[in-house]
């Protein structure tokens, strides 16, 4: 996901991203954006999982002689420095390059504690605070973002009923969630199941679209945006899931490829 702060224009008046959530295969998309321009930015990632990592070595502008990159990672449970966890997935035999031969001023680095103070850090234009997410396999956290106009809430993979069961079957409203959506402008969240897949697929670690609607209401955002879709489930099927809460107080839309939003 790219966020573009207000004044940050190209030549052409094209809004110019300089912060990244996470680095997925979408991240490709970006340099098109950027009309060719390096990237001068910060990456933040939410976990270190391959859906979330595996665009970052076809980022063209950031892979650019000028660009300017830090990218940021959780706390990693066994003191792992950025680096190294990245190279993880892209160094030989499974990568060509490593990390460090990305061309351009690359800083790799760990979320610095003020990211979970309670006023967060500042990132470029940007305010960030993190709060850890459950999830599986390694640490998850989502983001708070503003830049002083809009705020939103980015929760990409979250599993609620880590917490038990909460009061609708699917999975607590915990304060941290809670937190991070409160009164944004819109929460990008998990809506990877539908309730009846719960029982079978929540120890996958994701949440239902229906939870995603609820932690809405309850932090009363301005706008639901359902994400991380679940991958064999097609578009119709996205449609009417979406259609499902057309009573919702909360509006609720489906996020896709190429989206745009302005805030």
């Amino acid at each position: 996901m790219a966020l573009s702060a207000e004044g940050d224009l190209s030549a052409s008046g094209t809004a110019l991203p300089t912060l990244l959530l996470d680095a997925g295969t979408g991240a490709r998309r970006v340099s098109a954006l950027l009309e060719g321009a390096p990237f001068r930015g910060t990456i933040l990632l939410s976990h270190l999982h391959w859906d979330h990592l595996q665009g970052l070595p076809f980022f063209a502008s950031g892979d650019h002689p000028d660009s300017h990159v830090t990218l940021f990672i959780p706390p990693q449970d066994d003191g792992a420095d950025a680096e190294s966890v990245v190279a993880r997935m892209m160094s030989p035999p499974l990568f060509p390059i490593q990390p460090r031969n990305l061309r351009g001023d690359w800083t790799f680095d760990v979320l610095p504690p003020e990211a979970f103070a309670a006023d967060g850090f500042v990132v470029g234009a940007f305010r960030v605070i993190a709060r850890e997410i459950p999830h599986k396999g390694g640490t998850t956290v989502g983001y708070r973002v503003t830049d002083g106009h809009a705020t939103i809430a980015y929760i990409p993979d979250h599993c609620p009923t880590e917490f038990g069961a909460g009061p609708d079957g699917w999975g607590d409203y915990h304060p941290a969630a809670v937190e991070l959506a409160r009164e944004v402008d819109v929460l990008i969240h998990d809506a990877h199941l539908v309730p009846a897949e719960l029982a079978a697929e929540a120890s996958f670690g994701h949440a239902a679209a229906d939870y995603a609607v609820e932690l809405g209401r309850l932090a009363g955002v301005q706008k639901v945006a359902l994400f991380h879709h679940r991958p064999d489930r097609i578009d119709d099927a996205i449609d009417g899931i979406v259609d499902g809460f057309s009573s919702s107080v909360v509006p609720v839309f489906g996020a896709h490829d190429g989206l745009e939003l302005a805030l």
